[in-house]
Parts: C-alpha cells; structure tokens; sequence
C-alpha cells in the first residue's frame, strides 16, 4: 500500500514540476517554479543526457533544496520523533530521503511534462499553501495542495496533498502501524531494506 501510494505521489510530485499554463506573484509559487525551470533545465541539458550519473545527482540536488526533509521526517513520525535520540534522527532523516529519492528517480528522468495552472496561494505568517491543478495528457484533473514553510529566505516544502491525501499523514499512518506492531528498529529496518532494492 506504502509503495502504491508513493509511486503515484512522485509520479504527481513530478507532474508539478512542469510548465505552468499561468503564475502567481506570490514568493511561495516563485519558489517553487525556481526550482520547477531548475529540474526542467537538467532534464533538457543534452550533454547530461550522455552523463546520467551526473543528471541524477544535479536532480537530487535541485529537490533538496525546496523540500525540508527534516520537517518531513519528523511530522511523519508524529510523536515517535520525540522519543528519538539525536542520532536515531541523524539517522532517519537521510534514509526517510533516499527512500523517495532512490526509488523514483527513473520516474523523474522520464518525465514528460503536463500542464498546470498555478490556482491559489495563501500566506499566514511563515507558513503557506500553494494551490495548482495538474492536467495529464487525457486532460484529467488533478487538484495538488503545497504545504510550505519559510526558512531563512526560503519557503520549503514540507508535505504534499495530491487529491486531498496527504504525503506525510499517509506516512504516519505507515510508519505508527509497523512501530506499533513491531519497533522503531523494526521500521528503520523496513525502510533499509526498501532502499537497498533500489
């Protein structure tokens, strides 16, 4: 279920980066198509088309630098985080990354690029929701929710809705299930094992 789930989020997430049929002014949505024109500029680079190695490291780099990863981790283990030592976190933090990075970045690398429009944006304080609409090929719908918070200069994105299903709350789902029926060893485990396979 996890791994259906992630598949289409990515598949979604990647539909995002595309180009936007209208904008908004707000800072929020520039972040975001920052890093949209970042992605879509590696993907077209003839020359690291020849290098993919090189292409897939420049892509990691240009997601990382718009999603907190950190926030993402811990609101995904709700309450189990505060009972994580600072290490136990070190730890989680980059395998909850590799997690989506590894296992779906031949998905970004075959990315086509549908339309979306830019609907709404709202500001309150540090926080922010980014509205769009994605438009696959077959002219569905898909309405997508950002959820951002500002850092520094920066708004970064800590969960994704894709059809009112959120990223984060279906990890914590996830995760609470498998330590609440085994242990926290036994997901950090899980996720191992899931990101050696790829």
């Amino acid at each position: 279920m996890l791994q259906n789930f992630l598949c289409r989020t990515i598949a979604l997430l990647l539909l995002i980066f595309g180009f936007a049929a209208s904008s908004l002014a707000g800072e929020p949505t520039d972040h975001i198509r920052k890093t949209t024109d970042k992605m879509i500029n590696i993907l077209h680079d003839p020359v690291l088309k020849n290098n993919l190695e090189e292409r897939r490291k420049m892509l990691r780099n240009a997601v990382n630098e718009r999603f907190d990863w950190r926030e993402m981790a811990q609101r995904s283990l709700a309450d189990h985080w505060k009972s994580l030592s600072e290490e136990e976190r070190k730890e989680f933090i980059p395998l909850f990354t590799d997690l989506l990075e590894n296992t779906y970045m031949n998905r970004i690398e075959n990315y086509s690029g549908d339309k979306v429009n830019y609907e709404d944006e709202k500001v309150q304080g540090n926080y922010s929701l980014v509205k769009v609409t994605i438009f696959t090929d077959k002219q569905v719908e898909i309405p997508v929710v950002y959820k951002m918070k500002k850092k520094g200069q920066e708004w970064m994105i800590y969960d994704v809705s894709i059809e009112g299903v959120s990223l984060v709350k279906n990890y914590r789902q996830q995760f609470d299930s498998v330590i609440l029926s085994s242990s926290y060893q036994g997901l950090v485990e899980k996720l191992k094992e899931k990101v050696a396979k790829n």
